[in-house]
């Protein structure tokens, strides 16, 4: 496998992993959200993904914030650090840095990602550092027990917010695709077959790539985000959707009425590492 390759994700190989492969990728500790949050189809997504790709548990580090994502390394066999709450990038990016052979997945929610952590999205994106970045979007802050959070939607009544939340909610698909991430795509949790493949192409990539998940939370959101709502809003890009057009990927991720699912935006260039490679050429040059 030289440098610019990846693992490639083999659709094939689910019925083996159905059949005994997913559980090495599974931990023995018990996914312990909420019955019914879409985290547990992500964890189906994640482990599945790993399995199609063939890749090692040895050589697949899982990280994660603070939120109701952030336990996520617990339940996956693989290498996992559970860092400081919206520090899971600069974390990741280290350990990146530190060993390139590294596959790298960085967890996160709309809190982590975008409140306290939100400085650290741009720098991320914008180097190209060669991981991939998962954000569960359930839009409320359901670890701390319901506030609103950067996402919740216009007018929903939250503990924080009595008379409604006065706030527009953030675009994050067009603010990552604005920030210069070289691979962006959306899904939804109750998609999980679609969601699966967006996460094994996500991690394909090479370079910066951000996935927007959309996913209920059951317990704190009985009106905005649900099931049902989300399920009549969501579609699919259009077909004709250029994936290397910029200015059409902004367009689409502006359609906040109706989510959209798909690969909004996929650029290849120099990674993050391929460029520290070349200053280290230089500096070695000018001996």
């Amino acid at each position: 496998m030289t440098a610019m390759e990846k693992p490639v994700y083999v659709d094939e190989k689910l019925q083996e992993v159905k059949q005994s492969g997913r559980l090495e990728y599974r931990s023995r500790a018990l996914p312990t959200w909420c019955p019914g949050c879409g985290y547990f189809s992500i964890v189906e997504g994640v482990t599945a993904a790993l399995n199609g790709m063939a890749i090692p548990q040895q050589e697949a580090v899982v990280l994660s914030g603070i939120g109701c994502a952030s336990r996520f390394p617990f339940f996956v066999s693989t290498y996992g650090f559970h860092t400081l709450h919206g520090r899971v990038l600069p974390v990741a990016t280290g350990v990146k840095v530190a060993n390139d052979k590294l596959t790298v997945v960085a967890i996160g929610g709309d809190g982590d990602g975008f409140a306290i952590g939100g400085g650290h999205l741009p720098h991320a994106a914008k180097r190209n550092v060669d991981m991939t970045y998962l954000l569960f979007d359930n839009g409320i802050y359901g670890l701390t027990k319901g506030q609103t959070s950067p996402t919740s939607a216009y007018g929903f009544r939250t503990s924080t917010t009595p008379y409604e939340n006065p706030d527009q909610p953030l675009n994050p698909v067009l603010m990552v695709l604005s920030y210069g991430a070289s691979w962006v795509g959306q899904a939804y949790a109750g998609h999980p077959d679609h969601l699966r493949q967006m996460i094994a192409a996500a991690i394909q990539h090479r370079g910066f790539s951000y996935l927007h998940i959309l996913s209920p939370c059951v317990t704190f959101d009985k009106t905005s985000k649900t099931y049902v709502n989300l399920g009549m809003q969501v579609r699919d890009l259009p077909e004709e959707h250029d994936v290397t057009n910029l200015m059409s990927a902004m367009h689409h991720a502006s359609r906040t009425s109706r989510p959209l699912l798909g690969l909004f935006y996929r650029d290849l260039r120099p990674t993050l590492g391929d460029n520290l490679d070349g200053l280290v050429a230089k500096a070695g040059g000018d001996k």
